[in-house]
């Protein structure tokens, strides 16, 4: 059996970076910058009020209170046509430029009006006050995202304050997804004998997306190896990976080995965790000469699941340019029950869910069955406690919990 972390270096060191793309700012969500982004403007472009209130000359409100003589309303958006002189002020609102002359905001809620042009202030200016500088938040030349940020929604808020339409990224990675077998029905249609329904394309295909890859779903390819053959090389001209589901246990007799053993340099895999001991990964060359990753994963579903989670999951997101956080996030809880287990050379991967409890550290307990085919309660599950090699944890023991949730 081969170590998890084996494994996993094995596929990374074999799936490599895709294509640097030009892409649309609002498209960069969760996507890798491949060149570095520089602001060719100030952002905010000019000196603004950063509350509603009054723009004064500092220096004639320095004692409080007063009052000024109210020359004009800026609005956002309306030209500067107004100047302040001394003992004068302007209404001005949030976002408005400020005018000649103003160099502080007293707010609204400070002032009340003496009749129709009188303004009464009652707290003091100081100099900048509530006043938003040209370039205070993005100076123009300067960088503002380098190469291998990933960039969240505020990113590409950012983006488009600076006018930054298009950037550059490395490429989405388009992954095949098909599964095999007679018995899967996905019709809705009634069961016959056994037949089940198929689950494992519906939970992968949402995992797949969620990793940041657009998915081209094969759906379920019946038990011909014609036919599959037909479906994966065409898979391998037009898709960057291929996920496969089921038919990689040692004892599988299965039509996804035998093409993939004809076609592809795969590597048959005994993890040494459980579930998901079997997995399988190989390398299929398209026409233009690229090998195109293939994970195999195991067709129960929490097999299936962890193995994506594990393996897959990292080197899809390398593939996409992203060099930290391959993995999911990993923190050391409490368990709150016991976990019992076995010696059998393996890791044990024990769905768990967790919160966390007023000594400021993750709590986590079983979500129920841990049967590779027990979906039900993995659905439950937003962590994977790593139990390893032994008779198991006690309540209160330390354990890894990868946070998949």
């Amino acid at each position: 059996m081969i170590p998890i972390d084996d494994a996993r270096a094995q596929v990374l060191d074999a799936c490599q970076v895709l294509p640097v793309v030009e892409v649309d700012a609002p498209d960069m969500v969760g996507r890798v910058l491949a060149q570095d982004v520089v602001a060719s403007e100030n952002v905010p472009p000019f000196a603004n009020s950063a509350v509603d209130g009054f723009g004064v000359r500092s220096h004639d409100v320095t004692t409080v209170p007063v009052r000024l003589r109210v020359v004009g309303t800026l609005a956002a958006g309306a030209p500067p046509d107004v100047s302040v002189g001394p003992g004068e002020a302007v209404r001005i609102m949030t976002g408005a430029v400020i005018p000649t002359g103003v160099d502080a905001v007293v707010m609204v809620e400070d002032s009340s009006m003496v009749g129709d042009d009188l303004v009464e202030l009652t707290k003091a200016a100081q100099p900048g006050g509530a006043i938003r500088d040209e370039g205070s938040d993005v100076t123009a030349g300067s960088t503002v995202f380098r190469v291998g940020q990933v960039l969240n929604a505020a990113g590409i808020g950012v983006l488009a304050s600076i006018n930054a339409r298009r950037v550059k990224s490395v490429a989405r990675a388009r992954v095949a997804l098909l599964s095999t077998g007679d018995e899967l029905v996905i019709d809705g249609s009634p069961l016959k004998p056994g037949q089940i329904r198929e689950s494992n394309l519906t939970m992968l295909d949402r995992m797949i997306r969620d990793t940041g890859c657009e998915v081209t779903n094969l759906g379920v390819v019946r038990d011909d190896e014609d036919t599959l053959v037909e479906v994966l090389t065409r898979a391998v001209e037009t898709c960057d990976a291929i996920v496969t589901s089921g038919g990689v246990s040692m004892g599988d007799f299965d039509v996804v080995k035998a093409v993939l053993s004809r076609h592809a340099r795969m590597n048959w895999m005994q993890l040494a965790i459980k579930p998901a001991k079997p997995f399988a990964f190989g390398l299929w060359k398209n026409s233009r000469d690229v090998e195109v990753p293939i994970f195999g994963l195991p067709g129960n579903p929490v097999s299936s699941l962890i193995s994506y989670e594990l393996i897959a999951r990292p080197a899809l997101r390398k593939m996409m340019g992203h060099t930290v956080d391959l993995l999911r996030p990993k923190i050391r809880a409490v368990l709150d029950a016991p976990i019992a287990r076995k010696p059998d050379g393996k890791v044990h991967y024990v769905r768990v869910h967790g919160n966390f409890s007023s000594d400021g550290r993750l709590h986590v307990r079983d979500t129920g069955p841990q049967g590779s085919h027990q979906l039900a309660a993995t659905a439950l599950a937003n962590g994977l406690a790593e139990v390893p090699d032994g008779p198991g944890l006690t309540a209160g023991a330390d354990v890894d919990v990868l946070l998949i949730d």
